[in-house]
This record gives structure tokens, C-alpha cells and sequence, in this order.
């Protein structure tokens, strides 16, 4: 059965989601998990990382997320109507 495992294409190696959740900050874990909707945790540090990198504020990082999540609402008429 080893030979189902051999291929010639390019082997992608995912990172474990939880473990990428569990590196996040606090104050942005805490924020994704009241998320509206279901943010990556990649997502979230990218957002957090360029906040704290242009204010150095971690309220400030945190209201950077509070918008990212209203502009995406805000895409969606079906989503924003429920919050």
C-alpha cells in the first residue's frame, strides 16, 4: 500500500488550525471567538499585526477587527440584517 502514498506532485503540509489559534494574542482570541463570523486565525493575526504595527495600541488593533468585521458584514446584506 505504499505506493498509493508516492506521488510526483507537490506535497502541501498544513499548519494545525488550533495551534495557530492558540499563538494569537489574547485580547484577539478573545475577539474571535465573539466573532459574527468565522475568521481564520490567520486572518486575525494579519489584521492584529498591521494594527500594532501602524498604531501600537492594542485597543486600537482591536477596533481594526471590529471594522474588518463590519466591512465584511456589510458586503453581505443576507449577514448584516442578523446582527
Amino acid at each position: 500500500m505504499r505506493r498509493n502514498l508516492t506521488t510526483s506532485l507537490r506535497h502541501r503540509v498544513r499548519a494545525d488550525p488550533m495551534a495557530a489559534f492558540d499563538r494569537l494574542p489574547a485580547p484577539a482570541r478573545a475577539w474571535a471567538r465573539q466573532a459574527v463570523l468565522p475568521w481564520s486565525a490567520a486572518s486575525v493575526a494579519r489584521i492584529w499585526a498591521r494594527a500594532l504595527a501602524e498604531t501600537g495600541c492594542p485597543e486600537a488593533a482591536l477596533a481594526r477587527l471590529h471594522l474588518a468585521e463590519a466591512r465584511t458584514l456589510a458586503r453581505e446584506p443576507s449577514l448584516s440584517a442578523k446582527t
